[in-house]
């Protein structure tokens, strides 16, 4: 991507209206456009990140065995009355709307209900289980607040899970499984030193359930350190400290027991090797995406902008053009990058260099490379790692070869 056609421009200020860190640094950088409240458009650069963290996701998804979906985001009154959760009293978050008909449709918060009257069709069996089914789709929950940039909104990217087992031994092995592949989701992404594993309420589903908690500034939640060297917690909302250190912290992550409430209610059950016919056991897992992302510059910027992890980077590489003398070399490395495989953001603006050096501390991509007079004739690249700003000399060769390993 050249960045002389790249349609977003970085932002000195924030808008106004914007208060979190998360918010103010993506806007500015040109990741996300705000709407309104809650609502947040994802530009060229912003949907990058949001795709990689969405493979990461898919490709840990898969290790367990998950099966895609996508299901659809309208939803019909009647599946969620036979669980009674179609009450705006018992779920206080629905966007409601009618068909021509006059029919009611809702907006999917979550996907229990559709998904378990889905696979009432499909399972009958024991031969049919264990099965585990997810999705990456846009939620819609009418948030009463919404002032945490990306990390509460209204519509939101998420990938849901549901786990269908034949016995508790079953889903409990599955459930700690899950709980492995989040712990890898989320050290892949950067954030895994300051995420816990919580117990937290199991609400109206189990006696409790669990979190994954990132401790930030502006969390939501206070949750208690239980275990510090293996990462683990307790939310606020069950247990008081007793001397314990406190933490405030955003969930990132959730994993819930749901037992046999949904499958009673909608009728998923399955015929054992005896003949009898058993309610499936479930489970629900969910990692709200853009949350994620917004979470990863709340605890990774610094006070020049956003430090992306390469994994989730927009481009592995930001090329800064510093002289028009140097304009044809500079083309020459973009090229030579691009052909290698290598995910370029070639800085070739009329700009200067103050100007540039800002922009790409504020964008956050991991490597720099700056090229100026001095490279013409010694063909030396000098190399700036954003996260330390730390500065080499090297040769496109060896760059090349680095960024490949």
């Amino acid at each position: 991507m050249r960045q002389s056609i790249l349609f977003t421009k970085t932002r000195r200020e924030a808008p106004k209206d914007e208060v979190s860190k998360n918010a103010i640094l993506l806007t500015r950088a040109g990741f996300i456009h705000k709407e309104f409240a809650g609502v947040y458009s994802f530009l060229p650069l912003g949907l990058l990140v949001l795709k990689k963290i969405e493979n990461i996701i898919r490709r840990e998804m898969n290790i367990l065995g998950g099966q895609e979906v996508e299901l659809t985001a309208l939803q019909d009154e009647d599946v969620w009355n036979k669980t009674g959760r179609w009450s705006d009293e018992v779920i206080d978050v629905w966007f409601k709307t009618k068909l021509k008909s006059g029919s009611d449709v809702g907006l999917a918060p979550t996907h229990e209900e559709p998904l378990t009257q889905l696979l009432s069709e499909y399972i009958s069996s024991y031969r049919d289980l264990p099965l585990s089914v997810y999705q990456f789709q846009t939620k819609f929950r009418n948030e009463l607040r919404s002032k945490s940039g990306i990390l509460r909104g209204r519509e939101f990217l998420m990938k849901d899970l549901y786990s269908f087992s034949r016995n508790e031994e079953e889903h409990d092995k599955f459930y700690e499984k899950v709980k492995s592949a989040y712990r890898s989701i989320f050290n892949q992404v950067g954030i895994g030193d300051s995420t816990y594993l919580t117990k937290a309420s199991g609400g109206s589903f189990s006696k409790y359930s669990h979190e994954f908690q990132t401790i930030i500034e502006a969390g939501e939640d206070t949750i208690y350190i239980t275990l510090e060297d293996k990462k683990e917690a307790t939310n606020k909302e069950i247990e008081e400290s007793n001397g314990r250190k406190e933490e405030k912290a955003i969930e990132v992550g959730n994993i819930f027991s749901l037992g046999t409430r949904f499958s009673e209610d909608l009728g998923l059950v399955f015929t054992d090797e005896a003949g009898v016919k058993n309610p499936v056991i479930m489970g629900s897992y969910g990692i709200g995406l853009s949350r994620l992302m917004g979470t990863v510059v709340e605890v990774l910027s610094d006070e020049k902008g956003i430090v992306w992890p390469k994994e989730i980077a927009p481009f592995q590489v930001h090329l800064l053009l510093l002289s028009e003398k140097a304009k044809d070399f500079a083309d020459e490395v973009y090229k030579t990058l691009s052909s290698q495989g290598v995910e370029v953001l070639y800085d070739d603006r009329d700009l200067r260099a103050g100007e540039k050096f800002a922009d790409a501390d504020l964008i956050g991509i991991p490597m720099q490379i700056i090229i100026g007079e001095k490279a013409i004739e010694s063909k030396m690249l000098e190399v700036k790692e954003r996260k330390t700003g730390e500065t080499k000399h090297e040769t496109l060769d060896h760059i090349i070869e680095a960024l490949k390993k």
